[in-house]
């Protein structure tokens, strides 16, 4: 039992470094937006004058800007494809997958291909890339200081909760994004950790930056309880969009993927795409990060058609970003075409239902936290980023009900996976939103008995019942005369049966169907087999293509595996 002298020493230095990952990450946060400011400021100042050229009202210059942002990134990405994307994944799959390690040249050409492309004017947000950032430093800072693997994923996640805190001067947003997202709902001792980071992160980029957000939300607004099942069908209607969208993202991904153009191409191309959508819409936010087309929604200065415009222009430009390979965020997007829709339905309720409707901008704010929700399965990061944005409880019950409702509709048709697990899907890796990764991070190879208790086809039921007596097994796999796996027995092919049926050989009574698994395989695999073919025990076998039983794998080996990796998921 721990002594109360270690467990102080233990959680002084949690704290400490929890401070420090804090400091770390708000740091990172705040210099890589200074860096997108000056990279901004070289496109959008010192360019675009040199390069604009009106043609009917339309500045041909501003297609310039992203195409060749896109094509400079380009060079980033052959070097290091990873690269690609908004980050957040990766830092899923560092913390779950990979012991809490980020690679330091990884996270340093992210960080430059992420500023180019959203200085240029890229669909993307740096919300994600933050959060990205204040991670793979403080994986840096682990690795120096020789921390354990607990301590390092630990580690990673308060340095993603002070980005995003920082981000926002959202503290408690960006501690539950980072408990949403990466402990995948799992609440824990982990959470004052984890909190201590975001505070720090967040009081590092306020007094470095003076102000953290740029979202501009009214105040003073309000909504009546009549609205409720309107806020409802709000939420149903972004719920499937986010599905849709998420889908959508991945299949342009695809389609980029698959098209017969050098590589080298491929982002410039995104980007020429991104610079045509913007130099149409160049004011209200297609460009880049996208607050000031936000702050416009939530004020009223836009009309119901341009709303609902700008939301598709949107949702094309980010996918256009993100699917011809370079790097950026979902989160910001994400908060803006979830904006834009939401608008947009709350003009139309106060056109129809002028004396039950409240202002609009609170079904922007709905709207907002429905989209999102539904895109990240992170319901809790919105309602707690919308009340501290707003800084009022006021419009909770509306944000509450319609982001609620849209994850739960996107999680219907998503089947339980995200916009950032969808990604590690795609890299082969089995993980599912609402639940703590565990048995999925564990092989088959790192549990299994090498040396098993094994039948040959041509012993009788007598020596299959001395076995059960002498080892206490009650399954055994069956190999022929090369080691190769034929099938499995158990204590219920062998009881009731008479002496003379005893004598009979094995591979008159092995069963088939039966489950086998192989090392490389993971402990969730091998027991959803288990469970499927009703066995407590696997034959491991070489692989997919091989017979040969290098070992077994049963019940109480998993049951053994899922308790030691839960311990390992708490500091306690």
């Amino acid at each position: 039992m721990t002594s109360k002298r270690d467990y102080l020493k233990k959680w002084g230095l949690v704290i400490a470094f929890s401070i420090l990952a804090g400091l770390v990450g708000g740091l990172g946060a705040v210099v890589f937006r200074l860096f997108i400011g000056m990279v901004h400021g070289f496109f959008f100042e010192r360019l675009l004058p040199i390069v604009s050229y009106n043609v009917e009202g339309f500045n041909i210059g501003y297609v310039l800007l992203p195409t060749l942002g896109a094509f400079i990134v380009t060079f980033f990405v052959i070097k290091c494809p990873e690269i690609k994307g908004n980050g957040i994944p990766e830092v899923v799959e560092a913390v779950i997958f990979k012991g809490g390690n980020i690679p330091g040249k990884f996270a340093v050409l992210k960080t430059i291909a992420t500023a180019i492309t959203i200085g240029s004017g890229g669909s993307v947000g740096r919300e994600g890339p933050i959060g990205f950032i204040g991670a793979a430093l403080t994986s840096i800072l682990a690795r120096w200081f020789n921390l354990s693997k607990e301590m390092k994923k630990l580690l990673v996640t308060c340095g993603l909760a002070a980005g995003i805190a920082g981000t926002f001067n959202t503290p408690l947003a960006g501690a539950m994004f980072a408990l949403e997202v990466v402990y995948m709902g799992a609440f824990s001792i982990n959470l004052v950790p984890i909190f201590i980071a975001a505070v720090t992160g967040n009081a590092l980029t306020l007094a470095v930056l003076n102000r953290a957000v740029e979202i501009d939300v009214p105040g003073g607004i309000g909504h009546t309880l009549f609205e409720l099942p309107l806020f409802f069908l709000l939420g149903l209607f972004l719920g499937i969009l986010a599905a849709f969208y998420a889908r959508f993202l991945y299949g342009m991904v695809d389609r980029f993927s698959k098209a017969k153009v050098p590589e080298m191409m491929k982002p410039t191309i995104g980007g020429f795409g991104v610079g045509v959508l913007g130099m149409l819409f160049p004011v209200y936010g297609i460009f880049g990060i996208g607050y000031e087309g936000m702050r416009m929604a939530f004020y009223g200065e836009l009309a119901i058609g341009l709303l609902v415009t700008l939301g598709l222009v949107k949702m094309l430009a980010t996918a256009l970003t993100l699917g011809s390979g370079q790097s950026g965020g979902v989160f910001a997007p994400s908060l803006y075409i979830g904006t834009m829709f939401g608008a947009a339905f709350g003009q139309i309720v106060k056109a129809f239902l002028p004396a039950h409707a409240s202002n609009p901008s609170v079904y922007a704010l709905a709207g907002m936290a429905a989209f999102f929700s539904g895109m990240t399965q992170a319901p809790l990061t919105q309602i707690l980023m919308v009340t501290e944005l707003t800084r009022s409880y006021a419009v909770l019950p509306a944000v509450m009900t319609s982001a609620t409702i849209g994850f739960l509709t996107a999680r219907f048709f998503l089947r339980g996976e995200s916009i950032y697990t969808l990604k590690l899907i795609r890299k082969g890796y089995h993980v599912m939103t609402g639940k703590p990764v565990i048995l999925e991070t564990i092989s088959v190879g790192e549990i299994m008995t090498r040396e098993p208790v094994y039948v040959t086809e041509d012993q009788t039921l007598f020596d299959v019942e001395h076995l059960i007596g002498e080892t206490g097994h009650d399954c055994f796999p069956v190999v022929n005369e090369n080691m190769e796996v034929v099938g499995i027995i158990g204590i219920k092919d062998v009881l009731k049966k008479s002496p003379s049926v005893k004598r009979m050989p094995v591979k008159r009574f092995i069963r088939r169907p039966y489950g086998v698994t192989y090392p490389t395989e993971t402990a969730e695999d091998a027991f959803e087999k288990l469970m499927a073919y009703d066995q407590n025990l696997l034959p491991v076998l070489e692989s997919p293509g091989s017979r040969k039983l290098v070992g077994v794998v049963t019940k109480r080996d998993i049951y053994r595996a899922y308790y030691r990796g839960l311990e390992g998921m708490y500091i306690e």
